[in-house]
């Protein structure tokens, strides 16, 4: 036998074998770095060993572990112990046992360092189900795939995003996986009421949930207006995917604990989806390669958030005096509308700030800041009576009076299926760069 017929031999010796042992389909073996990290995130997480996470169990307590060992090895300084965050919930005579996992990417920024962005994400899910089949006992598990392992799996992958480039962020910025988030949002409650020091610090929180399946791609804010306005302004840059703002809550989350603690939330998520809460929600459900670039737009959001210098605020900074026969935009049954479809969030982008020009006095002089203006938008959709309510100088208030008062008209505002005039204050920015440049839009 040559010696060439002998080398095939022994390449096909070793490549078959290894080829055998391979279960990923070759489909997997294009997959990036980052979708099989998610995919192996997902496949401990929601596998049949941890019996549906459900609060207070030991699948509950091994993904904990798992998510402490996940978070610790992406360069994170854990601020709770392996066991993770304790706490109990009592149940009649019984108490039933949880714990929340968390740790902090420091930010770099001395003046904002102590200041923090929470993004958060369930751990648990509803466990298992026995059911008799035929006369036959039958265990279903609930193994939450989409129901949160997807969630936990873009928490740990975000955070190893955001410690490794930790030189852009100048708030901290804490992860945190909640226990018991099942039972009343009791992980995300303990969190803010009993846990975290720093809670008065917290400028802004980020929950995860449920985004590995479903029709589309989400954020709900609350229809909090510096939130709407900060995802409105990203939309500027090249991004791999955008979230539709949505002013229906898709599925109540952890986030409601922080806005019941007037903190601004905002909850990602794909939404309902056919498998929820059943136990068809298994790892082959999700589109990874979607979930990678959620990834990438989560990462942008957080930086935007620990890096801007003015954090988004819970309530309107200046409440809108409102003149008889008005009421405000935020007590309308129907806001007005800009442009047959559009919002605030719309109007500030397509109009506002498509419009504004810095005047160059104000460069030249260095004045830069946030100008508060008062419009009233008449019942024939008629922008009225712009005034400004809080100025930083004649220069930018007279630009910002004079790009409002010449919108078009809005379909005004309805109460009680009527139309209104209604009143609102919007928050201009003119921001100053370093060289002289002037830059129009968000801090």
């Amino acid at each position: 036998m040559t010696m060439k017929k002998l080398l095939v031999l022994f390449l096909l010796a070793v490549a078959v074998p290894a080829a055998a042992q391979y279960r990923g389909g070759y489909a997997e073996l294009r997959d990036s770095e980052t979708v099989r990290a998610l995919k192996g995130h997902v496949s401990f997480l929601a596998s049949a060993a941890l019996e549906g996470r459900k609060a207070g169990s030991e699948g509950e307590k091994e993904a904990a572990s798992y998510l402490y060992g996940a978070l610790e090895e992406a360069g994170l300084d854990m601020l709770t112990g392996s066991e993770g965050d304790l706490f109990g919930i009592a149940r009649g005579a019984d108490t039933l046992s949880s714990r929340n996992v968390f740790g902090v990417v420091q930010g770099y920024d001395p003046a904002l360092r102590d200041r923090y962005i929470v993004v958060g994400a369930r751990i648990d899910n509803l466990g298992t189900n026995t059911l008799t089949v035929d006369g036959e006992t039958v265990t279903q598990t609930y193994f939450g795939a989409n129901g949160n392992a997807s969630g936990m799996a873009l928490l740990v992958e975000l955070a190893r995003k955001v410690a490794g480039r930790s030189i852009l962020f100048r708030r901290s910025v804490v992860f945190v996986g909640f226990g018991a988030s099942c039972e009343g949002f009791a992980g995300a409650w303990y969190f803010l009421n009993r846990s975290f020091a720093g809670r008065e610090s917290i400028d802004a929180m980020i929950n995860l949930d449920m985004l590995g399946a479903g029709e589309g791609f989400y954020a709900y804010t609350a229809s909090n207006r510096d939130l709407n306005l900060i995802l409105s302004a990203m939309e500027r840059q090249l991004l791999p995917i955008v979230p539709e703002v949505t002013a229906a809550e898709p599925y109540p989350s952890d986030h409601r604990a922080f806005y019941s603690g007037e903190i601004p939330a905002v909850f990602f998520t794909t939404g309902f989806y056919a498998e929820h809460d059943t136990p068809r929600d298994t790892p082959s459900l999700l589109d990874y390669d979607s979930m990678e670039r959620e990834l990438e737009y989560l990462f942008l959001v957080v930086q935007e958030l620990a890096s801007r210098d003015n954090a988004p605020s819970f309530r309107q900074e200046l409440q809108a005096e409102v003149p008889a026969k008005a009421v405000s935009y935020y007590d309308c049954d129907v806001p007005p509308v800009f442009l047959k479809r559009l919002g605030i969030k719309g109007f500030m982008d397509r109009w506002v700030y498509a419009y504004l020009r810095y005047p160059q006095a104000a460069v030249e002089e260095g004045i830069q800041g946030r100008v508060h203006v008062q419009l009233r938008i008449d019942r024939k959709g008629k922008v009225r009576d712009v005034r400004v309510v809080k100025g930083v100088s004649p220069l930018l208030d007279e630009e910002a009076v004079r790009v409002i008062a010449a919108s078009p008209d809005w379909k005004p505002g309805k109460v009680d299926g009527k139309p209104v005039d209604c009143v609102l204050t919007l928050p201009v920015d003119f921001i100053l760069e370093k060289k002289g440049k002037a830059r129009i839009g968000f801090k």
